[in-house]
Order: C-alpha cells, then sequence, then structure tokens
C-alpha cells in the first residue's frame, strides 16, 4: 500500500503554517464550523483527504478541529493552490474578503466537443420519422434502432440538466459580479454547452482566488 504523499511532508507544512495563524483560525472558523471565540490555532496533522487543527478559545479551553479536504489532493504539488483557495474561500464567506471579479467571457475549448455532441442530439429530436429526405435518413435508422421515445427521454433529460446548470452558473456569476453581458453570455453558453462552460468558469475563480490571496502573503 503507497503512502501518502501530503502526510510524508506533514512535519514542513505543520512548521509553513504556523506562520500562518490567521489563516488557520479561518480554517476552523468556516470550514471546521467552529462557532465559539478562537484566540489561536495550530496545524496538528494533514494527510491528502483532509487536516486537524489544535484550536485555544478564547474563553481558554481547547478543542481539536477535522476538517475534510474535497476533493482529496492528488499530491504534493496540490497542496500549495489548494490550501491558498481555500483560505480565500473561508475569508470571502467569513467577511473578511471580497469574492474576485470576473468580468469578461471565455469560451472554453472543451465546449466544442459538447456542442458537437448537442448537435448531433438535435438533430435526432428534430429529423422527422417519416419521409424520404435522404439528409434524415441516419436519424431515421437510429430512431428504428433505439426507439423515439428514447432519443425523446434523452433530449428532455439533457435539456433539464443544463437548465439546473444553468442556474448554478447564474448563482456563480451573481456572486463573482460578472455584469449583466459577461453573466448572460455564461448562462446561455451553460444551457447550450453544459458543464464545460460552468466548470472552466469555477477554475477562473480558483485561478483568480489564488492571485488575490498571493499578492498579500
Amino acid at each position: 500500500m503507497s503512502s501518502d504523499p501530503v502526510a510524508e511532508k506533514s512535519g514542513f507544512l505543520r512548521m509553513y503554517m504556523s506562520s500562518h495563524p490567521d489563516t488557520l483560525v479561518a480554517y476552523a472558523k468556516w470550514f471546521g464550523k467552529v462557532t465559539e471565540p478562537i484566540k489561536s490555532a495550530e496545524m496538528k496533522s494533514i494527510d491528502s483527504k483532509s487536516m486537524t487543527l489544535n484550536c485555544t478559545m478564547k474563553s481558554g479551553t481547547k478543542k481539536e478541529v477535522y476538517i475534510p479536504i474535497e476533493p482529496p489532493l492528488n499530491g504534493y504539488d496540490d497542496v500549495k493552490p489548494r490550501l491558498l483557495e481555500m483560505k480565500a474561500l473561508a475569508q470571502e464567506n467569513l467577511g473578511m474578503i471580497k469574492a474576485p471579479k470576473i468580468t469578461n467571457f471565455r469560451l472554453p475549448l472543451e465546449s466544442l466537443k459538447s456542442g458537437l455532441s448537442i448537435t448531433a442530439l438535435l438533430y435526432l429530436f428534430l429529423a422527422p420519422t417519416n419521409g424520404t429526405a435522404s439528409l434524415f435518413e441516419p436519424a431515421r435508422y437510429i430512431h428504428s434502432l433505439v426507439g423515439s421515445t428514447s432519443v425523446n427521454v434523452l433530449t428532455y433529460t439533457v435539456g433539464i440538466a443544463h437548465f439546473f446548470e444553468s442556474i448554478y452558473t447564474f448563482t456563480l456569476c451573481r456572486t463573482h459580479q460578472t455584469g449583466v453581458f459577461t453573466g448572460a453570455a455564461y448562462v446561455l453558453s451553460t444551457f447550450v454547452f453544459g458543464f464545460p462552460i460552468w466548470k472552466d468558469l469555477r477554475h477562473r475563480i480558483q485561478a483568480a482566488r489564488i492571485e488575490s490571496v498571493m499578492k498579500v502573503e
């Protein structure tokens, strides 16, 4: 059984984080759900899936706080960017800093693959099952194999999924103050292309968070 690459270097990480007590306190408050006033915090352990903090309350009591790391870290190289992102996320939600703004739209290359799939699905969905037009002969053949009901159900399912994904994208745009036109571009693109749009938007938000934290590190 292979050892955890993050746990192997936990000693160095604990020493490094000892110089960032305010970050550990923010972790404990947001990710650890600690509501009592915290005087100080130190990292007890860390691995790919979690970290444990020892917190001293202002009342004088001690408290051990377990914080899951989700999704788990892929390796040691993931530690710094993830801890920086977690710091920014905690401070945002605690009202200590403002959420980063996304002010322009970007269409990820991955959306092109999704667009081809959606185009193919709409071709099957909109193709007339009766007729002789050679353009729709492949669609009629597929309908005969899987049935028109299956095609319709799949199309409606994808449409509903994209609708809810668009709502999620809207919440991201509102939180990160994209503005009306950029936000509309993201929401409409999500409805058309699906998850590649909001996935890329989240990556942009993550990068912006890390950049903002790095400026004050």
